[in-house]
């Protein structure tokens, strides 16, 4: 059995149940180690052997290669087995990867200097040096790792020592080694170093390994005497510098569902970062120093330990799955890396699930571990410690009683007077964040680790009226709450607080859609719906914010969004779970009944909104009628659609588009008509009549007996699908169409994020699906179809396409599009072969579990019948998919398509051939297979 505090920060493990019964214990003695000695000795008396035999240098040289490369695979492999057996020993396979390159690396290095270019003896210019650095001279080295060296010479480099380094090097690139070298005497060194900083910090992790002594010698003394000493604070901020931007370019959170283990905010390279910078101010080499210099707690100090190990045994798995240097953490590495070290499935969640949750609650002690490193360094004056604001003037002025009672200034941070006294009451544990966010200050380190230390006297103020009404404001007021909220969750606090958000802290969705962890993404939600309160976001969300103007139900409203989400991560519908925790939770907080209902309703219908307007065709009106009733009110009409964008948004940061914003729209204001006017809202005739009305007028350059033959031909879905716009260009392009000819528009919609192409041809079975083909073919995503024909034999069929980045398709590739569109409906080009090549499952992608399920419903719409879809996405999937219904004689009359990831939901408005709903289980039966074989017929494979 694992020892959990090996896997999850020890003050996480009452609050998350992460620890996994099937982990393989990770005692270090079950990893087979040595100290290199014997490898060494072997492995010379092998070389003596093999060359023995050799006639001339090549020979030599192939000889030397042939027994390092039996060597290094012999012993990588045993590396591998051992971390199999044992595989949360990452540190310990990271030594072991890093002692046997010191084997390799120094036989390469004495083949070199005794066979091919030996040198018996060398004068003071020829001597050399070699210093592993970086990851090699900290020996700590993932399986494939680059190995970086650092030639030292005293003077200019000779013709001998650029033989033997060019020697050397051939030798390992032939080993298939990653070889990063430089050239350079001390001073050189020295001179780079000050003016580098990437250099500088190589330098303070090297080691020799090979060669003169002496060298190695002058250089350690140099660069502490002439580099190192009195640039500390220099050296401090140019890392933080560093480190800030790194965080920036992998996302700016440590919760990216795709993280990089060594790069990304919580991973290796910030635990690196303090010891580089622990070391360089008092060049120490063990991190346990830290402890000693009163930096960090033994507590937090396991924390360290446990974080480092568990990531550097992510690192090995996934260089090992991976079989090449990779440090991002895909979803297709993750469920082979989680299934290496042991995580299964449990509780309603993926083993990929529970092993993302461990290492992202790892990430976030790497964070805590980091705040609490800084304020030590500005203690000592070795950085720059935060400026203080207007608030905290405010708040914390000259005079005594000004001062919040129990509470103090430390480092121009935030912390606690006296801490017995102040947790005498645990409510001051919120009281903590809640005086942090009014002062808009930084918390001390000191009174977070309290906070961490004592989450178990939270549960006894729960039901406290005051610790409730702390919290809510906290929540509500009218600062933003994001920043309150994430200061604690990353402590605990709120998960403590609330136990069934502890739930889903750290929790992951193992999906292509999420691209955040569910609390972070929940407190992201959160901070959107602050920012469209305080009128931030106007310019992107101006009907939310129009909206959220008028006046809402503030508490309700945040907290449903707070609890939205609660009950992922079980095996239950999670709005349905989450509405019923809503309900004790809200009362709990102090919400009234009224309030409590309304939170209760938001939470269990929080996709509603999303996927009527996704995934049903708004103008249908039964789907507004649907959707109306089961809102019931304006009040929960507005409450849904801020809550729904709010959702949105908060999934990733391009999730959210002009394309959903319209639908959104047009589906709030068309409830919001109907629950307004109800059995007097405009009928479907009404609606019509007046769509006939504008594009009589807007054709009044046509002739009378035009227009009328126009108005007369198309049926009633005609006229409430379409706009007036698009009317417009289909009655002149019907005026052009002859024989098998097909006319086009391709008109940009700015609005809606999307190209609206409209062909019009005469009509003959099959069209629809073969110009879905063509779409696919020329990569377009089509984000929305309708199709129609008309009395008098023609067939209009309307999409609306996006390119792969979600915006209209480009102009330039219209031409190419024409063109495909053309071949295809002349057979000149068979889509379906054509789409074959494209018709596979990325690596990356290969791993989820995307179900099929298929539905039909009879009640959702007066005139159809409407099949919906739910499968994996892919190429040419909506052309499979219309032409299997073709197949079975279905009319398709729309198609709306949303995607969630890897996951299509495509949704078909049809009837039979005689125009009549589809009511027969027989029938249903033949298309539901119809639908099935569309879908398998996928070729396997992947790219």
């Amino acid at each position: 059995m694992t020892d959990p505090s090996l896997l999850i920060p020890p003050q996480d493990v009452s609050e998350s149940p992460v620890s996994d019964p099937a982990m393989t214990d990770p005692s270090a003695s079950r990893f087979v180690l040595d100290d290199g000695a014997a490898s060494r000795n072997a492995l010379q008396h092998a070389l003596e052997q093999a060359v023995a035999e050799c006639d001339g240098a090549d020979a030599i040289r192939q000889a030397i290669i042939k027994t390092l490369v039996a060597e290094q695979e012999a012993r990588r492999a045993e590396i591998a087995a051992a971390l199999a057996e044992a595989p949360l020993c990452g540190p310990q396979a990271a030594r072991a990867y890093s002692r046997l390159t010191d084997v390799i690396v120094s036989a390469a290095l004495d083949s070199a200097l005794r066979w091919l270019h030996p040198r018996p003896n060398p004068t003071e210019g020829e001597r050399i040096a070699v210093l592993a650095v970086g990851g090699f001279g900290r020996a700590e080295m993932a399986p494939f790792s680059d190995v970086d060296l650092l030639f030292l010479t005293p003077y200019k480099q000779t013709a001998w020592g650029e033989s033997l380094i060019e020697a050397v090097l051939y030798i390992l690139w032939d080993l298939r080694l990653k070889v990063g070298q430089s050239v350079r005497t001390v001073d050189q060194c020295l001179r780079l170093g000050r003016d580098d900083m990437t250099i500088r910090t190589t330098l303070l992790e090297r080691r020799h390994i090979w060669g003169d002594s002496d060298l190695s010698a002058e250089l350690d003394q140099r660069i502490w005497n002439d580099l190192f000493r009195d640039t500390g604070p220099e050296f401090v901020e140019a890392k933080l510098a560093e480190r800030e931007a790194r965080h920036e370019r992998n996302g700016g959170t440590r919760y990216l569902v795709e993280p990089n283990v060594k790069e990304s905010k919580g991973g290796l390279r910030d635990l690196q970062t303090l010891f580089w910078i622990e070391k360089y101010l008092y060049d120490v080499e063990d991190p346990k120093v830290l402890v000693e210099k009163g930096v960090f707690t033994e507590d937090e100090f396991a924390i360290f330990s446990a974080a480092e190990s568990f990531l550097w045994s992510v690192r090995c798995h996934l260089h090992l799955t991976a079989n090449r240097a990779t440090e991002h953490l895909s979803f297709d590495m993750q469920v082979e890396v989680a299934a290496a070290m042991g995580f299964v499935d449990a509780d309603g969640q993926r083993g990929v699930e529970r092993f993302m949750q461990v290492y992202f609650l790892h990430a976030r002690s790497v964070g805590e571990l980091s705040r609490i490193f800084l304020v030590s360094l500005e203690a000592k004056h070795i950085k720059a410690k935060p400026g203080f604001g207007q608030a905290i003037r405010n708040i914390f002025g000259r005079e005594r009683d000004r001062t919040p009672e129990g509470f103090v200034l430390a480092d121009g941070r935030l912390n606690v007077e006296d801490e017995e006294k102040f947790l005498s009451d645990p409510v001051n544990l919120l009281r903590l964040f809640q005086i942090g966010l009014e002062a808009e200050t930084l918390i001390h380190p000191a009174a977070l680790r309290m906070a961490t230390a004592n989450l178990d006297l939270l549960e006894q103020v729960r039901e406290d009226d005051r610790a409730n009404r702390i919290f809510l404001d906290i929540l509500l007021g009218n600062t933003n709450p994001e920043r309150g909220l994430r200061r604690m969750n990353e402590t605990g606090v709120l998960g403590a607080f609330i136990p069934e958000f502890g739930r889903i802290v750290a929790m992951m969705q193992f999906n292509m859609y999420h691209s955040y962890t569910v609390d972070e993404h929940t407190i992201t939600c959160i901070s959107v719906m602050s920012r469209i309160e305080r009128g931030k976001l106007v310019d992107e969300l101006p009907y939310a914010t129009e909206v959220m103007a008028k006046g809402l139900n503030r508490r309700v409203l945040y907290v449903a969004m707070l609890l939205h989400d609660i009950g992922k991560g079980r095996p239950e519908d999670h709005s349905i779970i989450g509405a019923e925790l809503a309900a004790e939770i809200c009362p709990r907080l102090g919400l009234n009944e009224a309030d409590t209902d309304l939170v209760v309703w938001l939470v269990r219908h929080h996709l509603l909104m999303s996927d009527t307007a996704q995934k049903r065709d708004i103008s249908d009106p039964r789907t507004v009628s649907d959707f109306a009733k089961i809102v019931g009110s304006q009040e929960r009409l507005k409450l849904l659609l801020v809550l729904t964008v709010c959702d949105i948004r908060g999934v990733g940061p391009n999730t959210w588009n002009n394309w959903k914003a319209v639908l959104l729209r047009q589906l709030f204001s068309a409830t919001q008509d109907y629950l307004t006017d109800g059995i007097d809202s405009p009928t479907r005739h009404q609606r019509e009549e007046e769509a006939k009305e504008a594009l009589s007028a807007a054709l009044s350059d046509m002739s009378a007996e035009a227009r009328a033959a126009e108005l007369d031909r198309h049926y009633t879905p005609y006229w409430l699908g379409l706009q007036t716009e698009s009317h417009v260009g289909v009655a002149r392009m019907i005026a052009n169409v002859k024989d098998d000819a097909i006319e086009s528009e391709f008109v940009e919609e700015p609005s809606r994020d999307a190209t609206r192409v409209t062909f019009v041809n005469a009509d003959h079975p099959g069209v629809f699906a073969r110009l879905a083909g063509a779409l696919a073919l020329v990569g377009a995503n089509v984000v929305d179809a309708r199709t129609y024909t008309t009395s008098d034999g023609y067939a209009i069929s309307v999409f609306w396409i996006q390119d792969i980045e979600g915006s209209p398709y480009e102009s330039a590739r219209l031409q190419r599009l024409r063109a495909t569109v053309t071949k295809t409906l002349m057979g000149e080009v068979v889509a379906r072969t054509a789409l074959d090549p494209k018709d596979k499952i990325k690596r990356r992608e290969r791993e989820f579990i995307v179900p099929t399920n298929i539905s039909f419903d009879n009640a959702g719409s007066d005139l159809f019948t409407i099949i919906e879809v739910d499968t994996r996405d892919r190429p040419g999937l909506l052309h499979d998919l219309t032409r299997a219904l073709a197949s079975v004689n279905v009319n398709i009359f729309s198609a709306i398509i949303a995607t969630y990831g890897e996951q299509a939901v495509d949704t078909f408005y049809v009837k039979d051939l005689f125009g009549m709903k589809l009511n027969s289980p027989n029938k249903q039966r033949q298309i539901e297979n119809a639908v099935h074989a569309a879908v398998m017929r996928r070729p396997e494979g992947t790219r």
